[in-house]
């Protein structure tokens, strides 16, 4: 006769329901728990408002700093506030900088925050060297911004250059070692013309108009240096001096009517 299966002692086993005094513990503390985590919600919902509510961090306080001629200090903070009406924790600062270099006046310029309600801001101005094609300026690496108006302004006292598209270094570079070479002469280039072709033409402030050509330009401008005494000796008024001769030069002179013409204009 076979004995009966014997099921495992586990399987017979019940399970011990926990004590009511656990379980009340065990709703309490998660409870608690979840009471302590929306509390912690909550705060942080708050401190993220207070952070973004103007009136509570605002920015008050901009400070400008850099050797300054041509940049105003108010136009900078309005338009740094107008773009960023945030609170100072808001305010991006990759953003203000990238605004205030492109202020046509502005070379380089460096942005921080200052705690706790402050925005730093260093700016390398613009230094201009000589007008370019009458609408721009050219800054002194032969660099092209947009701050013509300022210098109508401030009636900046610039050479005006000339030149096609691309030639901005090429023509101040010349510009520079021309001046440079007229030193001694205490003549002054009022204009400068660089073709297509890169052929240089000058005029001085005297009103002498210099035909250089294209090669050989620095030597042809001393082969003017060392005759003009001897022209000058001549009682008449020079309208241009040609220089594109391999030993000679031409001289063009103005005849009396075109003399006392800008006589009369340089007098007004």
């Amino acid at each position: 006769m076979s004995k009966p299966s014997q099921l495992p002692v586990s399987a017979t086993r019940s399970k011990t329901p926990m004590p009511a005094a656990q379980r009340v513990n065990l709703y309490i503390g998660m409870a608690f728990l979840f009471a302590l985590l929306m509390v912690m919600l909550w705060g942080v919902l708050q401190l993220m408002q207070w952070l973004e509510d103007e009136q509570k961090t605002p920015l008050n306080r901009v400070v400008i700093s850099g050797q300054r001629t041509y940049l105003d200090d108010k136009t900078i903070e309005r338009l740094v506030r107008a773009a960023q009406p945030g609170s100072f924790f808001e305010l991006d600062v990759e953003q203000t900088h990238q605004l205030v270099e492109a202020m046509p006046w502005v070379y380089r310029a460096s942005v921080r925050k200052r705690w706790p309600n402050g925005l730093e801001i260093y700016v390398v101005e613009q230094v201009p060297a000589a007008r370019w094609n009458d609408d721009l300026l050219l800054n002194q690496y032969g660099e092209v911004f947009d701050g013509i108006a300022i210098a109508d302004a401030k009636q900046l006292p610039l050479p005006r250059l000339f030149g096609p598209g691309g030639s901005e270094q090429t023509a101040l570079q010349g510009y520079r070692d021309m001046q440079s070479l007229l030193e001694s002469t205490q003549l002054q280039i009022n204009e400068l013309f660089l073709s297509e072709r890169f052929a240089w033409n000058v005029q001085l402030t005297n009103g002498i108009k210099l035909n250089l050509g294209r090669s050989e330009f620095i030597d042809r401008l001393q082969r003017f240096v060392d005759v003009l005494p001897l022209i000058s000796q001549q009682n008449k008024a020079i309208d241009y001096v040609d220089l594109r001769y391999d030993t000679g030069l031409a001289v063009g002179w103005l005849k009396p009517a075109e003399k006392s013409s800008d006589n009369k204009q340089q007098e007004s």
